[in-house]
């Protein structure tokens, strides 16, 4: 998982005051999240979405409580979050989430679906048809009733350990982490960008199946999808060249493309995704 800040000792009162419901072990607090959408709403908090209390969060706190005209402490308390108003109101959990719902609670729903491998685009406070759709496929995964409502057992189940990949995998190329597995300003980046020179080899990370080979639309470029055993699948997007074809059989270490920039991408990279049964799943710990 991406690396945290240490939070400060004024920030351990924040998630206190806030009495945050638990995100899952490895992720920010998805209350401190909400805070921060909320802040972000304000013009105050111009960091990224990630839960995680550190000074920006606190510093951009003191602000809307001097606008707000109430004690200066850099605690969210009930004051403050009366004072967010929309985006303050809702904790998460006292009312089944819908279509239209909006508020504190909504924006704690979409940072908990992210980081269970399920992004719904911006963090926002909004429940859209993106948040819906990635609740929908939540729920399946999850083996409940995918009816589009974020109930209690909903509930339950984001608040479940992240998910790890039941396999090992070699990496594709060796280069910097430009972007990892994580909330990436105000929404949730659901791979790895490896940086390397356009034309670089790109491998396959395990062996498997070809099962898309070719340019995909919603800003991947070219891309290579690669099935393996227990529901995992790899994807090598952004690429400059295919060197497989769909059906193909390929075994680890085996090229599959070379690095590029096609699609939506600023400069050679290879953006890295796995997921595991439709849910987008932090690689880093299985990279051996």
């Amino acid at each position: 998982m991406p690396s945290r800040p240490r939070a400060c000792a004024c920030l351990v009162a924040v998630a206190a005051a806030l009495a945050f419901a638990g995100s899952a072990a490895g992720a920010g607090q998805s209350g401190v999240a909400a805070l921060q959408v909320g802040l972000s709403a304000r013009g105050l908090y111009a960091g990224t979405i990630d839960g995680v209390a550190g000074r920006t969060t606190t510093t951009a706190v003191r602000a809307f409580q001097r606008r707000a005209h109430l004690p200066v402490d850099g605690i969210a308390g009930p004051r403050t979050r009366a004072a967010l108003g929309r985006y303050g109101r809702h904790a998460l959990g006292s009312r089944p989430l819908a279509v239209r719902a909006f508020g504190w609670d909504v924006a704690e729903l979409q940072f908990l679906l992210a980081w269970h491998g399920f992004p719904s685009g911006p963090f926002d406070g909004r429940f859209g048809a993106r948040t819906a759709g990635a609740l929908r496929r939540f729920q399946r995964f999850a083996g409940l009733r995918p009816d589009g409502v974020a109930s209690s057992g909903t509930l339950a189940a984001l608040h479940a350990p992240l998910l790890r990949l039941p396999i090992s995998l070699a990496w594709p190329l060796r280069g910097p982490i430009g972007s990892p597995f994580g909330p990436r300003g105000y929404g949730f980046h659901a791979g790895v960008d490896l940086i390397a020179p356009a034309g670089t080899p790109v491998a396959a990370a395990a062996a498997g199946r070809v099962v898309w080979a070719g340019y995909r639309a919603g800003g991947w470029g070219l891309l290579v999808t690669i099935a393996h055993r227990d529901g995992v699948r790899t994807m090598y997007a952004h690429l400059s060249r295919v060197g497989v074809r769909v059906g193909q059989r390929v075994g680890a270490g085996e090229r599959v493309g070379r690095v590029g920039a096609t699609g939506d991408a600023n400069g050679p990279h290879l953006h890295f995704e796995v997921r595991l049964r439709g849910a987008a799943v932090d690689p880093l710990p299985a990279l051996r």
